[in-house]
């Protein structure tokens, strides 16, 4: 326990948890900490369009899951593409930040990260727990879960069974172009001409790999390497960047809460600081629409 916890007046005899919250593109992941960096609650949620309800909605959740009420969260911080969305956060940092800080308390012997998501693949260099460089692709669909998504439906299966079915691939079939329309074209041409579905789709698993796999080696990569996003957990994707990069790349037990859980931790280390300058923990109300449950801090 850190000392700074019991001795605070405010809090002595309390217990303080933290929240991170990552609004994605495609999902959106909260997870729940306590003083001890654990944690004790976590949900993933598709990401709709109105994204202050899905965000108070997610949190609700988690802290149900958790048995906690909101006045109990000590820090929230926001993160990903709709952090400015969350207005019950404290703060906002970029995903950047908390995907390395994430990853870094699963793996501390981290020093390249690649994270591929629903809209973006990102590179990222690490040294004790802190970003120092990072490549992104944000761009073009290819290279990322839409990627995969869009021509998954060419093929009739869903994106859930591609990771086991490229694993019966005897020859990886050659997808050439990283356009996706062009892919789903060559794609329909090899179905026409009767090609073992295995071998098409660890193709795509391929052209993936290569081309995330490119980017990030303008970082340089070294060891150890840990994969993250929604991709990850396509074992197929894994092999594949494993055999270009020449390297085991690592995956965690949930792949898509890195962000999230950098977030809280990252709350978690603001609220210490605040604590040990004899600050005030929050610069605004805390709130959750449609909660009784909130809390202020005097200033």
């Amino acid at each position: 326990m850190h000392e700074v916890f019991r001795d605070h007046p405010i809090r002595e005899g309390s217990l303080i948890y933290f929240a991170g919250i990552d609004l994605g593109s495609t999902m959106t992941k909260v997870v729940i900490v306590d003083r001890d960096g654990k944690t004790l609650s976590s949900l993933v949620g598709p990401t709709g369009a109105e994204h202050r309800r899905l965000a108070n909605k997610v949190m609700a959740d988690a802290l149900m899951r958790a048995d906690l009420s909101f006045d109990q969260v000590s820090y929230v911080v926001a993160t990903g593409y709709g952090r400015i969305n969350i207005p019950f956060a404290d703060r906002q940092i970029t995903e950047l930040t908390c995907h390395a800080k994430g990853i870094s308390s699963l793996f501390p012997g981290v020093r390249t990260a690649i994270d591929i998501g629903g809209q973006d693949a990102k590179g990222l260099k690490i040294r004790n727990g802190k970003l120092i460089d990072f490549v992104m692709n944000d761009r073009c669909a290819a290279g990322t879960g839409r990627f995969l998504d869009v021509l998954v439906g060419t093929l009739g299966l869903r994106i859930d069974e591609l990771g086991e079915i490229s694993l019966r691939a005897t020859h990886k079939l050659p997808i050439s172009s990283t356009c996706t329309v062009f892919a789903q074209m060559e794609i329909m041409a090899w179905l026409s001409q009767g090609t073992p579905l295995p071998d098409i789709v660890a193709g795509l698993h391929d052209a993936i790999a290569n081309r995330v796999g490119k980017m990030v080696k303008k970082l340089k990569i070294e060891p150890e390497v840990v994969f993250t996003g929604g991709v990850a957990k396509n074992i197929g994707v894994v092999n594949a960047l494993q055999e270009y990069l020449g390297l085991k790349v690592s995956v965690p037990a949930e792949p898509l809460l890195t962000g999230a859980l950098g977030a809280a931790l990252l709350g978690k280390e603001l609220t210490l600081k605040a604590m040990a300058e004899g600050k005030p923990i929050h610069e605004k109300e805390l709130r959750l629409a449609e909660s009784t449950f909130f809390h202020t801090e005097n200033h």
